[in-house]
């Protein structure tokens, strides 16, 4: 947890192309994730968009420490090797929805 119990949080849009890969790449990810203090916080499966990108079907928050923790987990090779197997073919769009810091529940 960050600083006086922030948190840098990440909110992700997602066009999902393929599930079973996608879980796929969620398994794989998360000891990476885990690693610099990550985790998912609220994640959901979007049945219909009523204003935006429609072709969004999966949102959800990322929670980092803070946000060097967020950018070393985003470099990190081991993540990138993951993303490029797993989560390239599976997803078709990433919408970066929003970043902030926020006061960890």
């Amino acid at each position: 947890m960050g600083a006086e119990g922030r948190q840098h949080v990440l909110l992700v849009g997602l066009q999902m192309a393929d599930e079973t890969t996608y879980a796929r790449y969620r398994a794989a990810m998360m000891p990476i994730l885990l690693s610099y203090g990550g985790a998912f916080g609220h994640d959901f499966v979007v049945a219909r968009v009523l204003k935006g990108n429609a072709g969004i079907n999966r949102v959800f928050t990322l929670e980092f420490p803070d946000r060097a923790a967020r950018e070393r987990f985003f470099a990190d090779a081991q993540y990138r090797a993951v993303r490029a197997e797993l989560f390239e073919p599976a997803v078709a769009a990433t919408f970066i929805l929003g970043e902030f810091e926020a006061t960890a529940a």
